[in-house]
């Protein structure tokens, strides 16, 4: 079956990996090398939903002190002014 893309209609993917930051109420995580699908017409990025239950997963045990994350970062904080 040929994958279609939902935005422009493209049906040609570039596979890659990049950086995904999860967030659930105010809590984040930043997962590195995060696969994704790239459609190569618009460039609008798919992430598959194994994918993104597994990251989802790996939060909430993380939250509820069942796993430990391979390390913290700190993440600087700026409130948008007016243009």
């Amino acid at each position: 079956m040929i994958k279609k893309c939902v935005f422009c209609g493209g049906n040609d993917y570039e596979s890659k990996k990049t950086d995904y930051l999860y967030s659930y109420k105010g809590n984040y995580l930043l997962v590195p090398n995060t696969p994704v699908e790239i459609c190569s017409t618009c460039g609008m990025v798919f992430y598959e939903a194994a994918v993104l239950k597994k990251i989802e997963k790996h939060f909430f045990a993380i939250q509820k002190k069942e796993e430990q994350p391979d390390s913290y970062i700190q993440l600087p904080q700026m409130a948008f002014g007016g243009v």
